[in-house]
Protein backbone atom coordinates (compact mmCIF):
# COMPACT_ATOMS: atom_id res chain seq x y z
CA UNK A 1 0.00 0.00 0.00
CA UNK A 2 2.97 2.29 0.22
CA UNK A 3 3.57 5.22 2.94
CA UNK A 4 0.75 6.72 4.74
CA UNK A 5 -0.41 10.58 2.57
CA UNK A 6 -0.67 12.89 5.34
CA UNK A 7 -2.98 15.26 5.23
CA UNK A 8 -0.70 17.81 5.72
CA UNK A 9 3.36 17.62 5.47
CA UNK A 10 5.46 20.61 6.85
CA UNK A 11 7.84 22.48 4.37
CA UNK A 12 11.51 22.53 4.87
CA UNK A 13 14.74 23.99 3.84
CA UNK A 14 17.55 21.46 2.73
CA UNK A 15 19.65 20.18 5.59
CA UNK A 16 22.33 22.52 4.20
CA UNK A 17 20.37 25.31 3.94
CA UNK A 18 19.18 24.96 7.65
CA UNK A 19 22.78 24.20 8.77
CA UNK A 20 24.10 27.47 7.24
CA UNK A 21 21.49 29.75 9.27
CA UNK A 22 21.76 28.60 12.28
CA UNK A 23 26.08 27.91 12.51
CA UNK A 24 26.55 31.19 13.33
CA UNK A 25 24.57 30.32 16.89
CA UNK A 26 27.51 28.53 18.29
CA UNK A 27 29.61 31.19 17.70
CA UNK A 28 26.98 33.50 19.52
CA UNK A 29 25.23 31.50 22.26
CA UNK A 30 22.41 33.76 21.74
CA UNK A 31 19.51 31.30 21.82
CA UNK A 32 16.67 33.22 22.48
CA UNK A 33 15.35 36.60 23.84
CA UNK A 34 14.88 38.62 20.67
CA UNK A 35 18.31 38.06 19.00
CA UNK A 36 19.72 38.72 15.67
CA UNK A 37 17.31 36.33 13.87
CA UNK A 38 14.03 37.43 15.61
CA UNK A 39 14.75 40.70 14.84
CA UNK A 40 15.75 39.73 11.22
CA UNK A 41 12.44 37.60 10.72
CA UNK A 42 10.62 40.42 12.18
CA UNK A 43 12.16 43.01 9.33
CA UNK A 44 11.82 40.06 6.57
CA UNK A 45 7.93 39.19 7.46
CA UNK A 46 6.70 43.30 7.72
CA UNK A 47 8.24 43.38 3.98
CA UNK A 48 6.66 40.62 2.71
CA UNK A 49 3.49 40.45 4.80
CA UNK A 50 2.94 44.40 3.94
CA UNK A 51 2.09 45.55 6.97
CA UNK A 52 2.97 48.00 9.78
CA UNK A 53 4.71 46.29 12.65
CA UNK A 54 5.17 42.50 13.06
CA UNK A 55 5.73 41.08 16.75
CA UNK A 56 6.91 37.31 16.77
CA UNK A 57 5.64 35.21 19.29
CA UNK A 58 6.26 31.30 20.36
CA UNK A 59 3.25 30.29 18.61
CA UNK A 60 -0.57 31.28 17.51
CA UNK A 61 -2.77 30.78 20.38
CA UNK A 62 -0.68 33.00 22.78
CA UNK A 63 -0.48 35.68 19.60
CA UNK A 64 -4.07 35.59 20.43
CA UNK A 65 -4.52 35.04 24.05
CA UNK A 66 -1.96 38.07 24.60
CA UNK A 67 -3.52 39.91 21.85
CA UNK A 68 -6.85 40.52 24.14
CA UNK A 69 -4.74 41.05 27.27
CA UNK A 70 -2.69 44.18 25.64
CA UNK A 71 -6.09 45.55 24.67
CA UNK A 72 -7.58 45.01 28.33
CA UNK A 73 -10.49 43.46 27.01
CA UNK A 74 -13.50 42.73 29.17
CA UNK A 75 -17.06 40.95 28.94
CA UNK A 76 -18.15 39.40 25.98
CA UNK A 77 -16.06 38.68 22.31
CA UNK A 78 -18.39 37.66 19.68
CA UNK A 79 -16.66 34.85 17.44
CA UNK A 80 -17.32 31.53 15.18
CA UNK A 81 -17.36 28.06 16.61
CA UNK A 82 -15.96 27.01 13.30
CA UNK A 83 -12.36 27.12 13.92
CA UNK A 84 -9.99 25.47 15.91
CA UNK A 85 -10.29 24.87 19.70
CA UNK A 86 -7.57 28.12 20.29
CA UNK A 87 -9.41 30.56 19.48
CA UNK A 88 -12.29 29.80 21.77
CA UNK A 89 -9.81 28.87 24.71
CA UNK A 90 -7.43 32.15 24.11
CA UNK A 91 -11.32 34.17 24.58
CA UNK A 92 -12.02 31.98 27.43
CA UNK A 93 -8.43 31.66 29.29
CA UNK A 94 -8.98 35.31 29.32
CA UNK A 95 -12.06 35.11 31.31
CA UNK A 96 -14.08 36.66 28.84
CA UNK A 97 -17.57 35.49 27.17
CA UNK A 98 -17.29 33.91 23.88
CA UNK A 99 -20.35 34.65 21.99
CA UNK A 100 -21.03 32.35 18.80
CA UNK A 101 -22.16 33.79 15.74
CA UNK A 102 -23.01 31.50 12.98
CA UNK A 103 -21.38 31.01 9.56
CA UNK A 104 -21.76 31.16 5.81
CA UNK A 105 -22.38 28.06 4.23
CA UNK A 106 -20.44 30.05 0.90
CA UNK A 107 -17.39 30.62 2.60
CA UNK A 108 -17.56 29.06 6.59
CA UNK A 109 -16.55 32.47 7.79
CA UNK A 110 -18.38 34.49 10.21
CA UNK A 111 -21.80 35.09 8.83
CA UNK A 112 -22.15 38.85 9.54
CA UNK A 113 -25.79 39.39 9.04
CA UNK A 114 -26.17 38.18 12.28
CA UNK A 115 -23.34 39.87 14.21
CA UNK A 116 -25.43 43.20 15.16
CA UNK A 117 -27.81 40.89 17.09
CA UNK A 118 -25.30 39.30 19.30
CA UNK A 119 -24.36 42.69 20.31
CA UNK A 120 -25.00 43.49 23.98
CA UNK A 121 -23.38 46.34 26.53
CA UNK A 122 -21.23 43.99 27.52
CA UNK A 123 -19.23 43.37 23.61
CA UNK A 124 -15.47 44.66 24.11
CA UNK A 125 -14.52 43.19 20.67
CA UNK A 126 -15.24 40.82 17.61
CA UNK A 127 -12.96 38.10 16.62
CA UNK A 128 -13.75 36.82 13.45
CA UNK A 129 -12.04 33.64 11.59
CA UNK A 130 -10.03 33.29 7.42
CA UNK A 131 -11.05 29.86 7.45
CA UNK A 132 -9.57 27.35 5.05
CA UNK A 133 -7.66 30.78 3.66
CA UNK A 134 -11.31 32.14 2.81
CA UNK A 135 -11.55 35.60 4.02
CA UNK A 136 -14.41 37.14 6.32
CA UNK A 137 -16.35 40.17 4.96
CA UNK A 138 -13.86 42.52 5.93
CA UNK A 139 -15.50 45.85 5.11
CA UNK A 140 -18.74 44.95 6.95
CA UNK A 141 -17.07 43.80 9.90
CA UNK A 142 -15.37 47.10 10.12
CA UNK A 143 -18.81 49.06 9.46
CA UNK A 144 -19.95 47.06 12.61
CA UNK A 145 -17.14 47.76 14.57
CA UNK A 146 -16.96 51.19 13.80
CA UNK A 147 -20.64 51.75 14.48
CA UNK A 148 -20.16 50.24 18.28
CA UNK A 149 -16.92 50.80 18.54
CA UNK A 150 -15.41 47.80 18.89
CA UNK A 151 -12.19 46.23 18.77
CA UNK A 152 -11.45 43.32 15.58
CA UNK A 153 -9.33 40.62 16.12
CA UNK A 154 -8.70 38.16 13.22
CA UNK A 155 -7.87 34.98 13.78
CA UNK A 156 -5.74 34.79 10.54
CA UNK A 157 -3.97 31.55 11.35
CA UNK A 158 -4.90 30.46 8.15
CA UNK A 159 -4.25 33.46 5.74
CA UNK A 160 -0.24 33.96 5.35
CA UNK A 161 0.67 35.29 2.78
CA UNK A 162 -2.95 36.06 1.25
CA UNK A 163 -3.53 39.63 -0.55
CA UNK A 164 -6.85 40.80 -0.23
CA UNK A 165 -8.09 43.96 -2.86
CA UNK A 166 -4.59 44.16 -3.26
CA UNK A 167 -3.53 44.92 0.32
CA UNK A 168 -1.72 42.02 2.91
CA UNK A 169 -4.48 39.95 4.89
CA UNK A 170 -2.65 41.29 7.91
CA UNK A 171 -3.60 44.96 7.65
CA UNK A 172 -7.06 44.19 8.70
CA UNK A 173 -8.72 44.76 11.52
CA UNK A 174 -7.14 46.82 14.80
CA UNK A 175 -4.73 43.08 14.88
CA UNK A 176 -4.43 40.31 13.01
CA UNK A 177 -2.78 36.84 14.72
CA UNK A 178 -0.95 34.39 12.48
CA UNK A 179 0.02 30.89 13.16
CA UNK A 180 3.32 29.51 11.91
CA UNK A 181 2.84 26.06 13.36
CA UNK A 182 4.66 23.10 11.31
CA UNK A 183 1.50 22.49 9.44
CA UNK A 184 0.99 25.87 8.14
CA UNK A 185 1.28 27.19 4.74
CA UNK A 186 4.82 29.09 6.00
CA UNK A 187 6.24 27.86 9.74
CA UNK A 188 8.70 28.46 12.26
CA UNK A 189 8.24 24.71 13.78
CA UNK A 190 6.25 26.33 16.29
CA UNK A 191 5.69 29.95 16.29
CA UNK A 192 2.92 33.00 15.68
CA UNK A 193 2.93 36.79 14.98
CA UNK A 194 0.73 39.71 15.83
CA UNK A 195 -0.08 42.42 13.15
CA UNK A 196 -0.82 45.59 14.23
CA UNK A 197 -0.41 49.69 13.28
CA UNK A 198 -0.82 51.00 16.75
CA UNK A 199 2.30 50.97 19.12
CA UNK A 200 1.03 51.98 22.17
CA UNK A 201 -0.71 48.15 21.73
CA UNK A 202 2.60 46.84 20.19
CA UNK A 203 4.97 48.10 23.41
CA UNK A 204 2.07 46.73 25.74
CA UNK A 205 2.14 43.33 23.58
CA UNK A 206 5.91 43.12 23.89
CA UNK A 207 6.10 43.55 27.59
CA UNK A 208 3.04 40.74 28.26
CA UNK A 209 5.50 38.41 25.86
CA UNK A 210 8.48 38.99 28.30
CA UNK A 211 7.30 38.59 31.74
CA UNK A 212 5.94 42.10 31.88
CA UNK A 213 9.23 43.44 32.08
CA UNK A 214 9.13 46.79 30.71
CA UNK A 215 13.14 47.62 31.53
CA UNK A 216 16.13 46.10 32.91
CA UNK A 217 14.91 47.56 36.33
CA UNK A 218 11.21 47.86 35.96
CA UNK A 219 8.97 45.23 36.13
CA UNK A 220 5.48 46.46 35.60
CA UNK A 221 2.75 44.08 34.36
CA UNK A 222 2.20 40.38 34.63
CA UNK A 223 3.50 38.90 31.60
CA UNK A 224 4.18 34.98 29.78
CA UNK A 225 6.75 34.19 28.19
CA UNK A 226 5.99 33.65 24.68
CA UNK A 227 9.18 34.74 22.65
CA UNK A 228 10.17 32.64 19.94
CA UNK A 229 13.76 30.94 20.10
CA UNK A 230 16.69 31.80 17.49
CA UNK A 231 16.17 28.22 16.11
CA UNK A 232 12.62 28.65 15.21
CA UNK A 233 13.62 32.21 13.92
CA UNK A 234 16.09 30.52 11.67
CA UNK A 235 13.50 28.40 10.48
CA UNK A 236 11.02 31.05 9.55
CA UNK A 237 14.51 32.99 7.68
CA UNK A 238 15.05 29.74 5.28
CA UNK A 239 11.40 29.02 4.81
CA UNK A 240 10.21 33.03 4.06
CA UNK A 241 12.71 32.67 1.28
CA UNK A 242 10.53 29.47 -0.72
CA UNK A 243 7.07 30.32 0.30
CA UNK A 244 6.07 31.95 -3.05
CA UNK A 245 6.77 28.70 -4.48
CA UNK A 246 5.38 26.32 -1.64
CA UNK A 247 2.29 27.99 -2.59
CA UNK A 248 2.82 27.63 -6.21
CA UNK A 249 3.50 24.34 -5.71
CA UNK A 250 0.26 24.18 -3.92
CA UNK A 251 -1.86 25.75 -6.17
CA UNK A 252 -1.21 22.67 -8.52
CA UNK A 253 -2.52 20.31 -6.05
CA UNK A 254 -5.77 22.28 -5.93
CA UNK A 255 -6.04 22.41 -9.40
CA UNK A 256 -5.89 19.24 -9.60
CA UNK A 257 -8.38 18.23 -6.84
CA UNK A 258 -11.14 20.51 -8.91
CA UNK A 259 -10.29 19.18 -12.26
CA UNK A 260 -10.96 15.96 -10.99
CA UNK A 261 -13.48 16.52 -8.34
CA UNK A 262 -15.43 19.41 -10.06
CA UNK A 263 -19.25 18.38 -11.03
CA UNK A 264 -19.12 14.84 -8.77
CA UNK A 265 -23.11 14.98 -7.48
CA UNK A 266 -22.92 15.29 -3.45
CA UNK A 267 -19.33 17.04 -3.27
CA UNK A 268 -18.94 20.64 -3.22
CA UNK A 269 -15.94 22.29 -3.91
CA UNK A 270 -14.21 24.96 -1.80
CA UNK A 271 -15.76 28.68 -2.94
CA UNK A 272 -13.14 30.51 -5.23
CA UNK A 273 -13.56 33.91 -3.27
CA UNK A 274 -13.36 37.44 -5.50
CA UNK A 275 -10.05 39.48 -4.68
CA UNK A 276 -8.46 37.44 -2.50
CA UNK A 277 -4.74 36.38 -3.95
CA UNK A 278 -5.25 33.04 -2.20
CA UNK A 279 -2.53 30.74 -0.46
CA UNK A 280 -4.32 27.70 -0.93
CA UNK A 281 -3.86 26.46 2.81
CA UNK A 282 -6.42 23.68 2.27
CA UNK A 283 -8.69 21.67 0.56
CA UNK A 284 -12.11 21.38 2.14
CA UNK A 285 -14.79 19.54 0.37
CA UNK A 286 -18.98 19.21 1.20
CA UNK A 287 -19.62 15.98 1.14
CA UNK A 288 -24.13 16.05 1.22
CA UNK A 289 -24.72 11.99 1.75
CA UNK A 290 -28.04 12.10 0.08
CA UNK A 291 -26.98 13.05 -3.07
CA UNK A 292 -23.46 11.21 -2.70
CA UNK A 293 -24.16 8.14 -1.56
CA UNK A 294 -22.05 7.91 1.12
CA UNK A 295 -21.66 10.16 4.54
CA UNK A 296 -18.09 12.67 5.29
CA UNK A 297 -17.55 9.39 7.96
CA UNK A 298 -17.67 6.50 5.40
CA UNK A 299 -15.43 8.75 2.56
CA UNK A 300 -12.63 9.41 5.40
CA UNK A 301 -13.15 5.32 6.75
CA UNK A 302 -12.59 4.80 3.12
CA UNK A 303 -9.90 7.21 2.77
CA UNK A 304 -7.91 6.06 6.11
CA UNK A 305 -8.14 2.18 4.86
CA UNK A 306 -6.59 3.30 1.58
CA UNK A 307 -3.36 4.52 3.99
CA UNK A 308 -4.79 8.28 3.02
CA UNK A 309 -5.16 10.47 5.55
CA UNK A 310 -7.81 13.08 5.70
CA UNK A 311 -9.28 15.30 8.54
CA UNK A 312 -12.58 16.11 9.39
CA UNK A 313 -11.60 19.79 10.06
CA UNK A 314 -13.37 21.81 12.05
CA UNK A 315 -15.81 19.04 13.93
CA UNK A 316 -16.79 19.09 16.24
CA UNK A 317 -17.58 22.63 16.89
CA UNK A 318 -16.03 24.41 19.70
CA UNK A 319 -19.12 24.71 21.58
CA UNK A 320 -19.96 21.84 21.54
CA UNK A 321 -16.51 20.91 23.29
CA UNK A 322 -16.59 18.05 26.41
CA UNK A 323 -14.79 20.80 28.41
CA UNK A 324 -18.06 23.60 27.88
CA UNK A 325 -20.70 20.55 28.41
CA UNK A 326 -24.25 22.38 29.24
CA UNK A 327 -22.23 25.47 29.02
CA UNK A 328 -23.23 26.68 25.21
CA UNK A 329 -26.14 25.80 22.84
CA UNK A 330 -25.07 24.57 19.32
CA UNK A 331 -28.53 24.67 18.23
CA UNK A 332 -27.50 29.06 18.11
CA UNK A 333 -25.23 28.41 15.17
CA UNK A 334 -27.36 25.43 13.00
CA UNK A 335 -24.68 26.17 10.03
CA UNK A 336 -21.70 25.47 11.59
CA UNK A 337 -23.24 22.49 13.01
CA UNK A 338 -24.41 21.32 9.56
CA UNK A 339 -21.29 22.44 7.81
CA UNK A 340 -18.96 20.42 10.46
CA UNK A 341 -21.01 17.28 10.18
CA UNK A 342 -19.92 16.74 6.40
CA UNK A 343 -16.87 18.82 5.87
CA UNK A 344 -13.36 17.22 4.98
CA UNK A 345 -10.08 18.37 4.35
CA UNK A 346 -8.22 16.59 2.19
CA UNK A 347 -4.19 15.75 1.67
CA UNK A 348 -2.63 18.87 0.97
CA UNK A 349 0.75 19.88 1.27
CA UNK A 350 3.93 21.59 -1.07
CA UNK A 351 5.40 18.23 -1.92
CA UNK A 352 2.34 16.00 -2.65
CA UNK A 353 2.50 14.91 -6.02
CA UNK A 354 -0.17 14.88 -8.73
CA UNK A 355 -0.04 11.08 -8.78
CA UNK A 356 -0.96 11.08 -5.00
CA UNK A 357 -4.08 13.17 -5.68
CA UNK A 358 -5.34 11.47 -9.05
CA UNK A 359 -5.19 8.40 -6.94
CA UNK A 360 -7.29 10.31 -4.13
CA UNK A 361 -9.95 11.46 -6.26
CA UNK A 362 -10.19 8.01 -7.52
CA UNK A 363 -10.97 6.44 -4.42
CA UNK A 364 -13.82 9.08 -3.98
CA UNK A 365 -15.05 9.27 -7.58
CA UNK A 366 -15.10 5.19 -7.54
CA UNK A 367 -17.30 5.32 -4.28
CA UNK A 368 -20.03 7.62 -6.56
CA UNK A 369 -20.05 5.05 -9.33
Amino acid sequence: MGNKILVTKSSMPSLDEYVNEIKDIWDTHWLTNMGEKHVRLQEELVKYLEVGHVELLTNGHMALELTMQAMNLHGEVITTPFTFASTTHAIVRNKLEPVFCDINEDDYTIDVSKIESLITDRTSAILPVHVYGNICNIEEIERIAKKYGLKVIYDAAHGFGERYKGKGIGNFGDVSCFSFHATKVFNTIEGGAVCFKDMDFGRELYRLKNFGIRDTETVDGIGANAKMNEFCAAMGLCNLKHIDGEILKRKKVVECYRERLCGIDGIRLNTVQKDVEPNYAYFPILIDEKVFGFSRNEVFEKLEGNNIGARKYFYPLTNTFDCFHGKYDANLTPVAMHISKRVLTLPLYAELSLEDVNRICDIIVSMKM
